[in-house]
């Protein structure tokens, strides 16, 4: 399955919050996208990132850190874009989990 941090979940994103709360909301989002669907961050097998400015993966990180220990790491490209669906947003994070049917 493929969840991206905007699927089924409230954006709960405002104008000018800074990229760590951001970063945490979109890990928010994305570990009740995986309940909603029967799976966890374990079952996640890879990580893209969509940020507007690479100076933001360290807060992605710092989310990432809450959900999933550094030594179980999924595979993960990031990926900078000019801007994305809000303009307010500055990251989007789509998961790939693999869960039993």
């Amino acid at each position: 399955m493929v969840l991206s941090s905007r699927s089924r979940s409230r954006w709960r994103i405002h104008r000018g919050d800074p990229p760590a709360a951001q970063a945490r909301q979109v890990f928010e989002n994305l570990r009740r996208c995986l309940g909603a669907a029967g799976a966890t961050f374990d079952d996640v097998t890879k990580l893209t990132y969509f940020v507007t400015d690479m100076a933001h993966m360290p807060a992605i990180r710092e989310a990432r850190a809450l959900h999933m220990p550094d030594d179980r790491l999924p595979a993960a490209s990031a990926v900078q874009v000019v801007s994305l669906v809000r303009p307010e947003f500055l990251m989007e994070v789509e998961a790939l989990a693999v869960v039993a049917e």
